[in-house]
């Protein structure tokens, strides 16, 4: 196959950043996207150009350090898969395609199509700790935990923090992320000492470092790649307001 590609080039924060034109070559179905950038910029390389920065990590779509447009959608147009899991098949010969980083205040442009998405680190610590006894591992059985309960948890849970969500948002809100991290913990009894103080300091940093507010328009469940339902966000509010009420 054939690709064209229109792609972002910046060369750091606060270069003047444009769309660059180019064409992806012999483009087999079964190669992953990254792979077929890899080999754009095999070629770019070897033409003595700068190569198309852009993060990968795992490419098996588990760590969240990849993530991009792919013509104005988060990730590309595969539900539930990361751009790193996103293959060549899903195309036609000859598609043109825009890539461009995700846009957003709270993830400046690095170069390129990378993003310094250290905003969502900032929100996770903000959340502290979780109190727990010291010394020898406790047997599993000892914290009983219903089933319902406990995959509710995970679905929470299963947030990479790839940042797709504010991509999407009209926006740029992070409240999918920030009620998954959230709701994780306020499921579990290991996360009850610190709740209240959890979900007050994470909806602060969450403001504090520009996101947008929720305006419940589904874009952000749409394209998250693990399924993260806006469920949490309504469980993000209720908590934040028993905090606000009880503090």
């Amino acid at each position: 196959m054939k690709i064209h590609l229109k792609v972002w080039r910046q060369a750091g924060p606060t270069a003047h950043g444009q769309f660059v034109n180019y064409t992806a070559e012999n483009v087999s179905p079964h190669m992953s996207f990254l792979e077929m950038l890899d080999v754009v910029n095999e070629g770019l390389i070897r033409k003595g150009q700068e190569a198309i920065a852009f993060d990968s990590d795992c490419r098996e779509g588990i760590c969240g350090t990849c993530g991009f447009m792919v013509s104005g959608i988060p990730h590309g147009p595969e539900p539930h898969t990361t751009v790193c899991q996103l293959h060549m098949r899903k195309f036609k010969d000859g598609d043109a395609l825009t890539l461009e980083p995700w846009r957003s205040k709270g993830f400046p442009v690095l170069r390129d199509l990378i993003v310094d998405r250290s905003a969502f680190d900032r929100i996770i610590q903000a959340g502290g700790y979780t109190s727990v006894n010291t010394g020898g591992a406790q047997d599993a059985n000892a914290i009983l935990i219903g089933r319902d309960t406990a995959e509710a948890a995970m679905d929470s849970a299963a947030c990479i923090g790839c940042g797709a969500c504010v991509a999407a948002c009209k926006n740029a809100s992070a409240a999918l992320f920030t009620s998954a991290k959230i709701t994780h913990l306020s499921l579990l009894p290991q996360g009850q000492v610190e709740r209240g103080t959890r979900v007050l300091n994470m909806v602060e940093r969450m403001d504090m470092e520009g996101f947008g507010s929720c305006s419940n328009e589904g874009e952000c469940e749409a394209v998250c790649p693990k399924g993260i339902s806006l469920r949490n966000i309504a469980t993000m509010n209720r908590e934040y307001w028993k905090a606000i009420l009880s503090s």
